[in-house]
């Protein structure tokens, strides 16, 4: 038998008006052995009606001052709750949503820890535990398989425990469930501030770490210094506009010919060296030629390391008619090609070069072949060839092409810490279209596997706020996401976001998600997002989001009954991500260097 605290006293459509007697305004209580929570906001009651018990959640209370009662001589303020129906408990068990009202007299009566406990635990196995619920301190259950099962966004403000709880969740789960989801399930953390590299989420075992860094050359005996991508996926017309942000109209279809030769010439070295002998030629005998092919077949030559080629066109003069002059003029017979070119030109070989420096050579030859053609203007391709060279420098510090030196693992961490801002906008959105269409080809329908992508500190790649980049490349690289998150999950693709500002997040990525772990948010542009995105979230709820506490939010998606507000636990010091505050305490009373006298 449970506590009787009051009775229903007016119902106005879903509003319930309950008359509260006095001793159950009292922080906790003990009856028959259980123990009870008092009545307050955000507290649970359940009100008689018949067979059944509907629940309902407090969301006000106040004292009626035209009401006074008297006890034992003494005037006493009629004490009121408001309260709303959130369920009901029948044979059956609990089920969610308002499908009984109570009505007038009905009594209302406290509910045992084990029962609310029911409530919140009904769809978990119980196990998947990372914290408690803030009010009740119960401990409660997640559904991890709906929950893993779908795309999660975890939001709060720096310093909130958003940080705690991607690892928290993740660590669980680790844990908890390695053995059922190692061989069907990889992760991937897109990692951008370093937080994961050490001993969080899962054992070492199981776990790749790629420390990425554009700033020092890579040793080439780390395999971990640079991510391995195989030959056929860099020589991809998506894997190339991404690296590269070619323009959708002009680059991207330039990129795609320049594929294209290298399929139809061979792709061994030879036939490259070869195709390059015939575009110096085509160049040359063109009859009608542009400027702009000297600068070309410069590059190329520099590029082969062939100084004889170098110091010969370092003679060639172009002249407004259109034509080469070098001791004479070229002229499209090829004779004066043939006496004075062709000699020094077909030493050109290739010897020592990677495929970075395969792409700038047949993005230069494909240019030369263009522009003799007259199938492109110079100045729309020129920016693109500039950000292959300048790019490459970067890009060529943190992938090596090539099959993957090493087995693939249950968890892989791409760590962007020590990589410049043009390297993090293109690299996650590669390694996202990497495993994506990877998987996509390789599963069946229903998938028998998955990969889930976690995206740490989200807004620095899907911010659609961005002025750092032109719109038609922010807009091709979003789109790019949207794909991925409105279409991977029937192809068993999920992807966890977390940021600090969801306001500044594509709307369309975040209407895509499906659960919600929502830390301390104060911007009105944030909590305006949050009230008209989030169908799962009560008003109560939601208007506790700017005072949460370090470590607490709100629980709400697809995957829950109802919201609910929980205190994430902290991970053990060596499993924490690295993004606690400094302590400045500490710091300052230590002594530089080791010196004693530095404080003094």
């Amino acid at each position: 038998m449970s506590i009787r605290v009051g009775d229903v006293i007016a119902v106005h459509g879903t509003k319930v008006i309950l008359k509260i007697d006095e001793q159950s305004s009292k922080e906790t209580l003990f009856h028959g052995g259980k123990k009870y929570k008092g009545v307050s906001i955000r507290e649970y009651l359940s009100i008689q009606r018949g067979f059944r018990d509907i629940i309902c959640m407090v969301e006000g209370e106040y004292l009626d001052e035209s009401r006074i009662e008297t006890r034992n001589g003494k005037p006493s303020y009629v004490r009121k709750v408001e309260v709303r129906p959130i369920g009901f408990f029948d044979h059956t068990g609990f089920s969610q949503g308002i499908k009984y009202l109570p009505m007038i007299q009905d009594p209302a009566f406290l509910m045992p820890e084990e029962r609310i406990r029911s409530i919140f635990d009904r769809k978990s196995d119980g196990e998947f535990k990372i914290g408690h619920m803030l009010k009740e301190e119960i401990a409660i259950g997640l559904p991890w398989k709906r929950l893993f099962n779908s795309h999660i966004g975890i939001f709060g403000n720096t310093g909130s425990g958003k940080s705690n709880t991607l690892a928290k969740l993740y660590s669980v789960l680790f844990d908890e469930k390695l053995q059922l989801i190692a061989g069907k399930s990889r992760f991937i953390i897109l990692d951008f501030n370093g937080e994961y590299g050490g001993e969080q989420l899962a054992p070492a075992e199981h776990k790749t770490v790629y420390q990425l860094s554009t700033l020092i050359n890579p040793d080439p005996e780390d395999l971990n210094a640079r991510f391995p991508l195989a030959p056929q996926e860099f020589w991809d017309i998506e894997t190339l506009s991404l690296l590269f942000q070619a323009t959708t109209n002009t680059q991207r279809p330039f990129l795609n010919r320049v594929i294209s030769g290298k399929l139809k010439y061979g792709g061994n070295r030879a036939a490259l060296a070869n195709y390059a002998k015939m575009k110096f030629r085509q160049s040359f005998c063109a009859g009608e030629v542009k400027p702009a092919t000297l600068d070309l077949m410069r590059t190329v030559a520099r590029r082969m390391n062939n100084q004889a080629v170098q110091d010969l066109l370092a003679e060639v003069t172009w002249y407004r008619n259109g034509r080469f002059h070098c001791r004479a003029f070229i002229d499209p017979d090829g004779n004066q090609y043939a006496a004075h070119i062709a000699p020094t030109v077909d030493t050109l070989d290739i010897q020592g070069l990677d495929e970075f420096d395969e792409l700038v050579l047949r993005v230069n030859l494909q240019l030369m072949s263009d522009l003799n053609a007259g199938y492109v203007q110079f100045e729309h391709i020129q920016p693109l060839l500039k950000r292959v060279e300048s790019s490459l420098s970067s890009i060529r510090k943190v992938i090596v092409i090539g099959d993957a030196p090493q087995p693939e693992r249950l968890l892989t961490v791409v760590s962007l810490r020590r990589c410049n801002n043009e390297v993090k906008k293109v690299l996650p959105l590669l390694f996202a279209k990497h495993y994506y269409n990877a998987h996509k080809a390789a599963v069946d329908t229903p998938p028998d596997r998955t990969i889930h992508v976690i995206v740490d500190e989200a807004h620095n790649i899907l911010s659609d706020q961005s002025t750092r980049e032109s719109e038609s490349w922010k807009d091709y690289r979003l789109e790019q996401f949207e794909e991925i998150i409105k279409e991977g999950r029937k192809f068993g693709m999920f992807v966890t976001i977390a940021s600090q500002r969801p306001a500044d997040i594509s709307p369309t990525i975040i209407s895509q998600l499906h659960n919600f772990f929502i830390h301390r948010l104060v911007n009105d542009r944030d909590l305006y997002l949050i009230d008209n995105t989030i169908s799962t979230l009560d008003s109560l709820s939601r208007s506790l989001i700017p005072g949460l506490s370090q470590g607490c939010c709100v629980v709400t998606g697809t995957a829950f009954d109802l919201p609910m507000v929980i205190q994430v636990d902290r991970l053990p010091s060596n499993k924490q991500p690295s993004s606690e505050d400094v302590d400045l305490e500490k710091l300052w009373n230590t002594p530089a260097n080791g010196n004693e006298d530095a404080c003094s």
